[in-house]
């Protein structure tokens, strides 16, 4: 069950079509502590970045660093999210997060539904005092499925993708 603050930013937020109201549940597996408390909400948009790799003699595409930027409710710009990950938020914070718990909600059409733990944080503003990160509503995302060979070893390949981001503080 969504916590009535969560339901009611999501409400509030439907001048963004990516934050949805009474529909998104933030399931179980990936719910930030009980006593958490919403401090902001971002949609981001922009790409996944993989590279072709070659792991235990298989060619396979991984993951190397997202590049978002990320909006409030009115489609203002207020950030990005890049590689560590990591969050920047327009007043000079940012933070970076370490997975904790992931599930697959539309396996076959876009990247996982996260909660992540802040491991650290830089400068002084909103993003300072954020403990935990939800990545929830995601579109796309999901690694190529071919290309991936000898001959374009080391290549990179952006996959653009959308997803919303719940940031907390205990």
């Amino acid at each position: 069950m969504v916590s009535p603050m969560i339901k009611k930013i999501f409400c509030l937020s439907l001048l963004l079509p990516a934050f949805v109201c009474a529909d998104t549940t933030i399931p179980a597996q990936i719910r930030a502590p009980q006593s958490s408390v919403v401090v902001l909400m971002a949609h981001a948009k922009g790409d996944q970045i993989y590279q072709c790799t070659l792991e235990g003699g298989k060619y396979t595409w991984q993951l190397l660093a997202p590049d978002a930027d990320l909006f409030d409710a009115q489609g203002q710009r207020v950030g990005r999210h890049v590689a560590g990950p990591t969050w920047h938020y327009q007043d000079g914070s940012e933070l970076r997060g370490q997975l904790l718990a992931k599930i697959e909600v539309k396996p076959d059409a876009s990247i996982s539904w996260l909660l992540l733990e802040t491991v650290e944080h830089k400068g002084k503003g909103l993003l300072a005092g954020v403990d935990f990160i939800n990545r929830i509503n995601t579109q796309g995302g999901l690694p190529p499925v071919s290309g991936c060979n000898g001959n374009h070893l080391g290549s990179e390949k952006r996959v653009a993708y959308s997803a919303d981001y719940v940031f907390y503080t205990k």
